[in-house]
C-alpha cells in the first residue's frame, strides 16, 4: 500500500511504499544559516521523517545531495560526516545545482528502507 506524509498540492515529503521510504529533496527550515548549519537542519528533518515512516538512518540507501555552490562540499561534509551511521553509509552523490531559492545553500534527497520488507534479513538464502 502506498501511503503519503506531508502532502500537499506539488509533491509529498515523503512516500512509503513495501518498506521503502521516498523523500522529497530536504531544504532547510531557516535558509539564513550557513552551509553547514543548513545541512545539519536537513539531516535533522531526515531523522524525523524516517521516524515517521518506521526507518533509521541505518536503513538508508541512497542520498543525492545538491550544492548550490560546489566549493561548499567540506562544509557540508562536516555535518554529514558527523551524522551519518558508521558503518552504514549510503550510495551517495553530490552536485552542484541551482535550487529554487537562491538562499537555499543545501538540498538533499534520501531513498530509505525500515528493514520490514519480507525478502528475509539479508540473508543468502542461495546456500
Amino acid at each position: 500500500m502506498i501511503r503519503r506524509y506531508g502532502v500537499g498540492k506539488r509533491l509529498s515529503e515523503m512516500v512509503t511504499y513495501h518498506g521503502f521510504l521516498y523523500l522529497a529533496g530536504q531544504v532547510a527550515a531557516d535558509p539564513s544559516a550557513d552551509v553547514k548549519g543548513q545541512t545539519e537542519q536537513i539531516l535533522k528533518q531526515i531523522d524525523e521523517l524516517l521516524e515517521e515512516g518506521g526507518a533509521t538512518k541505518k536503513g538508508i540507501l541512497s542520498a543525492t545531495i545538491y550544492l548550490a555552490d560546489i566549493n561548499t562540499f567540506a562544509q557540508m561534509n562536516e555535518a554529514w560526516d558527523a551524522w551519518v551511521p558508521e558503518g552504514n553509509p549510503p550510495a551517495r552523490a553530490t552536485v552542484e545545482a541551482k535550487l529554487a531559492k537562491p538562499e537555499y545553500k543545501v538540498e538533499i534527497q534520501i531513498t530509505a528502507c525500515n528493514g520490514m520488507s519480507s525478502h528475509g534479513h539479508g540473508h543468502d538464502h542461495n546456500h
